[in-house]
């Protein structure tokens, strides 16, 4: 019966987990522009297409088969159901589920900083390799047995593993095909171009807050519980962050500014993932804090700085609260209701375990933002990355679709 308890409970939040991936796609539309929405909508629906078959035949061999040398798993291709993994306390099939709905994740979070200006048949070439090698190999360091586990690194539901991935890949990419047309002036001063709704972007991180349940406390992995625990500090952290993104854009713009109080939810959201189930509540809420901060800050940062388009704040969302929401399990890490004995610096644990986070984080930034610049610099000298200007004043949705978002309304390009 405990298992069968365990089997629904992981199943329904795979599911969750799943349903995310309408929560990036209306998020991404409504921050882009309405001349792009059919291809936005396309992207996310083929990295859950593309990962799925993509994962199922190589890449859960990689992240969860034997592990080879602490680097990469060497079994279970073309059928992981063979490796019979939890086949005694859940189902080797719910557990590959719930992987796959993880590598989607990643893989998508990528299409909203390289909006607007890429090639769809270059963006598939994308989603193949992602889902084929970046993120099963670090995947495997971090969760399939690999030297990063051995270590001792702590992420429990993927800061590294899922977001700082798909952010460091989203980097990679957007730097490699560069801003859009217009977004910059000759000395470089950063245009705003605006999103074309406001309450599909809004509805899509509500979409996301909730499936995050499932993302998080799902990473039990079965149904026990101190689920409640991880429910908790991730909402709290959510929470806290929308909070602190909201006051400190009224208090820098004078007015609260609802797309960055939007992005500052799915960064407290992100910061959390990694040490949800080792960190208190009071902790959970400082992490949160911490990164609504460091989201409000970074976009800026990224966009006029730096001069890296990012449509919809993916990178400072994903990549940096990704990488400060793992350093943070070497914080504030503590006893709680689901693991006892590992302390962070911030509860007398030294800094042991924030020097392990910290080199797990290193390890993953370098291996994703070197196979990513390979993947699109490789892309971009073949094949070609962005399409021509014409398709992007156009609209992609024209340009390589062949079809409109809403044909009934004229659209202001």
């Amino acid at each position: 019966m405990e298992q069968l308890i365990n089997i629904v409970w992981v199943f329904l939040a795979s599911v969750m987990v799943m349903l995310m991936q309408a929560g990036f796609a209306v998020l991404e539309s409504g921050f882009t522009r309405s001349k792009n929405t059919n291809n936005v909508l396309m992207k996310n629906l083929m990295d859950f297409s593309i990962g799925s078959l993509i994962f199922y035949f190589i890449g859960f061999g990689l992240m969860f088969g034997s592990d080879s040398n602490g680097l990469f798993g060497s079994s279970g291709f073309i059928n992981p159901v063979s490796l019979g993994l939890y086949a005694d306390t859940l189902s080797p099939e719910v557990f590959i589920f719930f992987q796959t709905v993880f590598c989607a994740t990643a893989a998508t979070i990528v299409s909203g900083a390289m909006a607007e200006r890429t090639k769809f048949s270059s963006y598939l070439i994308y989603t193949v390799v992602i889902s084929l090698v970046v993120y099963p190999i670090s995947g495997h360091w971090i969760w399939g047995g690999g030297f990063l586990s051995q270590m001792g690194f702590i992420d429990f539901a993927g800061s590294m593993a899922v977001h700082a991935v798909g952010g460091l890949a989203a980097l990679a990419g957007a730097i490699t095909i560069g801003p859009r047309i217009g977004k910059y002036t000759p000395d470089g001063k950063s245009n705003a171009i605006l999103g074309h709704s406001i309450p599909l972007g809004a509805l899509g991180v509500f979409i996301l807050w909730f499936c995050w349940f499932g993302f998080n406390a799902g990473s039990s992995l079965e149904a026990a519980t101190y689920v409640g625990h991880i429910a908790m500090t991730t909402n709290l952290a959510a929470a806290a962050a929308a909070l602190a993104t909201m006051f400190l854009t009224w208090f820098r713009y004078g007015k609260p500014d609802i797309s960055m109080t939007l992005n500052g939810a799915l960064a407290g959201l992100v910061a959390i993932t990694a040490g949800c189930h080792i960190v208190s509540m009071p902790g959970a809420i400082i992490i949160g804090l911490v990164a609504g901060f460091l989201v409000t800050f970074g976009i800026e940062i990224i966009d006029q700085k730096f001069r890296i388009d990012d449509p919809v704040g993916a990178i400072g969302v994903h990549m940096l609260n990704g990488v400060w929401g793992t350093l943070a399990v070497g914080l504030f890490a503590t006893d709680t209701p689901v693991v006892e004995g590992i302390r962070g610096l911030f509860y007398g644990g030294g800094l042991d375990q924030l020097i392990v986070q910290g080199i797990g984080a290193g390890a993953v930034i370098a291996w994703v933002l070197v196979t990513c610049f390979i993947t699109f610099n490789v892309i971009k000298h073949t094949v070609g990355l962005r399409v021509t200007p014409e398709e992007e004043i156009r609209g992609l949705d024209i340009g390589e679709h062949g079809s409109e978002a809403y044909p009934e309304f004229t659209l202001k390009h």
